[in-house]
This record gives structure tokens, sequence and C-alpha cells, in this order.
């Protein structure tokens, strides 16, 4: 199996190469992001493999197609970025829906801790020989009431991290979990209620911009909230807007919703042409990374292991228990339950 890997960063290549090796994968690695511009590369190979920036739209999948590649294998749980339903009948997609849901969970328990106790502040002053401790003030999380959107694997784990903290729980998911004991509560109510509220939900058209200028209205004033899932859930402008009202008293991000173009890149030394992403890392109570929370050692593995497990499943059997499938109107689960292939 020949597999053209896009968007390669430096910390990709040791853990699929030593994955694909022990499985008879080869990759071969490109830096190119796919889009329908460098679509062409993967001509003569049986799979590509893409990262939450790549572009797989229908008229990337139709050249894929045309070039003879029989998959798309994501190396990550979304695949908003990916038209499913184009892909149907044409190429077959698979994904990683869980690698680490504690990397993402514990960034998103670090970004909080950062952000309330000033640790970035403190940081940058200590290193200054600054030891003044004027504007370092915090709060206790204990007992404070965090709203986690989104109750899968990842917001599970967060939800027992805010446990061990002392703090009050409620959540919202379309479709709760049952008997895990957790408080669900409507949207407006765990708006209105809580005092952090984190984001650990895909991005569908129902959940795009969930957080927009209209909810924002709805939130206790000095919220913090945090976003750790997919940029586009928040509207970046009503989320600015909200700080700027102090209506949020902070922000701890890290995705956004125009990131493809800018993240994992460095861009010091250059001017940002985007505006509003400027305007939030220039505010003092806003702290972003670059949509790292996943990286870690052992979730690089597990990516790796699953990505190449979902190939050499395909290739062997020619079903994958991972694949994302249209046929059945549900994309994650097939009714053929992956006893034969829906295409």
């Amino acid at each position: 199996m020949r597999i053209a890997f896009f968007d390669t960063k430096q910390y990709d290549v040791g853990p699929f190469t030593r994955c694909g090796e022990a499985a008879g994968v080869e990759f071969k690695f490109f830096e190119p992001k796919l889009t329908a511009d460098t679509a062409g590369l993967a001509a003569g190979y049986d799979g590509v493999c893409i990262f939450v920036n790549d572009t797989a739209d229908a008229e990337v999948i139709d050249k894929l197609y045309n070039e003879g590649v029989r998959f798309i294998a994501l190396r990550c749980a979304g695949y908003n970025n990916v038209d499913v339903k184009h892909a149907f009948g044409r190429l077959h997609v698979f994904h990683v829906p869980a690698y680490s849901p504690y990397a993402v969970a514990e960034h998103a328990m670090a970004l909080l801790l950062t952000s309330i106790r000033r640790i970035h502040k403190a940081y940058n002053r200590t290193r200054d020989f600054n030891f003044s401790l004027s504007g370092m003030t915090g709060f206790d999380l204990h007992g404070k009431t965090v709203g986690v959107v989104g109750t899968g694997r990842i917001g599970r784990v967060f939800i027992d991290i805010c446990r061990g903290f002392g703090m009050n729980i409620i959540a919202y998911d379309k479709f709760p979990a049952k008997d895990a004991g957790i408080d669900y509560v409507g949207l407006s109510e765990l708006y209105a209620r809580s005092d952090i509220i984190s984001f650990h939900c895909p991005l569908t058209d129902e959940t795009y911009h969930m957080l927009n200028s209209e909810t924002v209205k709805e939130l206790k004033r000095g919220v913090v909230i945090i976003n750790t899932s997919r940029g586009a859930l928040i509207d970046a402008e009503a989320l600015l807007a909200g700080i700027k009202s102090r209506v949020i008293g902070a922000a701890c991000l890290d995705v956004y919703e125009e990131e493809s173009d800018i993240f994992f890149e460095d861009f010091s030394g250059h001017i940002v042409d985007d505006d509003t992403l400027a305007r939030l890392i220039s505010m003092p109570n806003v702290i972003v990374t670059s949509h790292q929370a996943f990286l870690t050692e052992e979730a690089l593995h597990n990516i790796a292991e699953t990505t190449v497990g979902n190939i050499t499943d395909f290739g062997v059997r020619g079903t994958c228990d991972n694949e994302l499938c249209y046929h059945c109107g549900n994309t994650e689960t097939c009714k053929k339950q992956r006893l034969e292939r829906c295409f």
C-alpha cells in the first residue's frame, strides 16, 4: 500500500514511518496541504493521508478519484473538511475516532489554569526579575460551575478532571451519554449558569457558530470560554465583541475558525492579514495556542497506529471499522456494521 501523506510536519514522520514499516505501508511525505492544485501529487498512490486543514471537497475528491486513489485516511477525529456525501461511491474515508482524549482534555485544563492564575504573565515578569503581584489575582476553580458542550470521550475526560477540582458540572449534548452521572441541561441554561464553558463537540451544520452574537447575550457575565475542538463552533467576531463588552471575562483558544492558512506555520517577523485574530491575540485576557492540544507523544503514536490499522484493514479484508460512510445517512454508524463494503 502506497500512501500520499499531505501537510507533513516534522513530528509526523517518525511515528508514521515506524508504524508503516511494521505493517508494510509506504508513506510518501509531501509538505503542501491537499488542495485542488496539489491533488495531482497523489497520482499512482492507493490512498491519501490528510489532516484538519487539508481540503477534500467535491473538486478534490473528483481529482483524486480520477488519479486512481481509492481512499482518504484522516489522521484526526474531525471530518468537517471532507465532503463525505460526495465521496460516497468514489472514495472510502477513514478517521481516527479516539487517539488520546487525555491529551486534549488536559490541554483544555492547562489553558484554563494558565489564564485564571495568570501563569503566562508571571512567566514573562519573572524572566525580567519583576516579582510584583499587581494584577495577578485569579480565582478558585473549586465551587465554580463549568458547562461542558459535548460529552464524547474528550468531554467526559474533561468532566472527570473538573470533578477533581471540586467544580459543579453541567453539560449539553444532543445525544446525552446514558448512565454517565452527568447533569444535562439545555444549551441556553448552560450559557446562563456557567462560570466556565468548554467546547468538546464536532463541527457540523448544526454546531457551526453555536456561540454567536445572539447567544453571547445569554452568557453569564465574566464567563471564561475554552475551545479545543473546532474553531468555527465560535463566531470569532462575536467572541471579540463579547470580550470588549466585558461579558466574556477570558478566552482560551486552541483553534480558530480561519486557522487553515495560519496555524502550524511560523509567521514571526511577518504581518498577519487576519485582523480578527490579531485583535484577539492582543487582548490581555485571551490565550491562543496553535491547535496543539493533540500534540503528545502518546497521541502521535496512537494516531499513526490507528491510521495505519485503518489502511491495512481496508487492504486485507476490504472493510474498516473507522470508515465514514454516507450510505446509511449516519456517517459514523453504518447499518451494514462494517461487515461488507458499502460500495
